[in-house]
């Protein structure tokens, strides 16, 4: 735990989790770190599904490092809400929140009591969030919305990669996580707006629109007439002009940014098989030629001596990093991302720290990833529930 002043931007704003996956928990975990008190309702027994997988099978002490990463500084209780009584005390809390958040199917809450219309009854100054893959009303609703598919729908998977290699994956989850911030940015404005006006409303954050705004670049080129293809040669995009792009070094690769060809000519001596290309209006149109012709000269050297090189040069560029090397860079080292925190049953964790930075203090760990119903007796007994209805509540497995 740490003893450095924590937020409080968000506290006294109480959150209802029924979340999954990733969209959902980073949502949340955003806000918890800002303060906010997340209480995460989650089956009685297995849990979220996040608690029993993990990427690259790493769980830590037997507990996933999947689970571990979206669903710090919150509060865990178990409720079976196919059960009346499982409900009821969803509603009770219902009555207490400032916002819900819910990433299931469409349809899912509302068939469990818990859908928006529902819950407004209940608490007219309600936020309702709900992330989904295609939106509840949509011919797509009924389908599962996950990070690989949208890829695949949004045209992300499409625009990525050489012509050789086809559709090529992201190396992260960059449609949930891209969700995650919108749907934290939505139940901001939502607070910030039920402050002026006193309403609660339902905000909506679908993957695949969510997926389109993380291409906003070359989408807005292609809806105003760009022919737009993935290129021959591994240039970064379907839309920058060479040498824009990651080359192979005699040990690794470099990365060149926003360079006219002229000026990486004169940084590397003014070839004259290089001078052809030295105007800028053939740029992009002729961009697989002028990279083949480019590509030889960076394979004479080490990626150290490009990059002193060419920033002598002042030309725009960066050493190609794999992770562990990214995490011995003196930029990011100085940036300090790392949270490390000890848990009761994994032992040291490393994730990563909240990612925005605040005059009025620092977003610290409050409760480690909880345990299974690890605040369930605590929260119901914030709610009136004496030890003896909660116990009865057990046994009956309502929690």
């Amino acid at each position: 735990m740490s003893d450095r002043k924590g937020l409080s931007l968000l506290e006294g704003v109480r959150i209802l989790a029924f979340t999954q996956f990733l969209l959902g928990p980073a949502a949340c975990q955003y806000l918890a770190d800002m303060g906010a008190d997340v209480i995460k309702i989650e089956p009685p027994g297995r849990g979220a599904w996040e608690r029993s997988w993990s990427g690259a099978d790493t769980f830590i002490g037997g507990v996933s490092a999947f689970f571990m990463l979206a669903n710090r500084n919150l509060r865990s209780v178990t409720l079976n809400l196919k059960s009346k009584r499982g409900v009821e005390v969803a509603q009770r809390l219902v009555e207490t929140a400032d916002v819900v958040v819910e990433n299931f199917r469409p349809g899912v809450m509302d068939r469990l009591g818990l859908g928006y219309e529902d819950l407004r009854k209940i608490n007219p100054r309600l936020i309702y969030a709900a992330g989904s893959g295609y939106g509840g009303d949509g011919p797509y609703s009924h389908l599962p919305g996950q990070d690989l598919l949208i890829q695949a729908i949004s045209g992300l998977g499409a625009n990525t990669g050489t012509e050789e290699q086809g559709p090529t994956v992201s190396a992260a989850a960059v449609v949930d996580q891209h969700s995650a911030s919108l749907l934290a940015m939505g139940i901001l404005a939502a607070l910030v707006s039920r402050g002026r006006t006193g309403q609660g409303q339902r905000v909506e954050v679908v993957m695949v629109q969510a997926a389109l705004d993380l291409q906003a670049e070359p989408i807005v080129y292609h809806l105003n007439g760009a022919q737009l293809r993935r290129p021959k040669t591994p240039a970064a995009d379907t839309f920058h002009a060479v040498p824009y792009g990651f080359y192979a070094t005699a040990d690794g690769y470099v990365a060149i940014s926003l360079t006219p060809v002229k000026a990486l000519s004169e940084a590397l001596g003014n070839p004259a098989d290089l001078a052809p290309y030295e105007n800028p209006d053939i740029a992009y149109s002729r961009r697989d030629e002028i990279r083949a012709a480019l590509n030889p000269y960076f394979r004479r050297r080490p990626t150290a001596e490009w990059v002193d090189l060419l920033r002598a040069h002042d030309i725009w560029c960066a050493p190609v990093k794999n992770m562990t090397e990214t995490f011995e860079d003196v930029a990011v080292k100085h940036i300090a991302p790392v949270l490390e925190f000890d848990h009761p049953r994994a032992g040291r964790v490393r994730v990563l720290k909240h990612p925005v930075r605040y005059s009025s203090g620092e977003a610290t760990l409050r409760r480690p990833p909880p345990d299974l119903g690890e605040h369930t007796d605590e929260v119901l007994g914030e709610l009136g529930y004496d030890p003896g209805q909660i116990e009865a509540m057990r046994e009956d497995r309502d929690i």
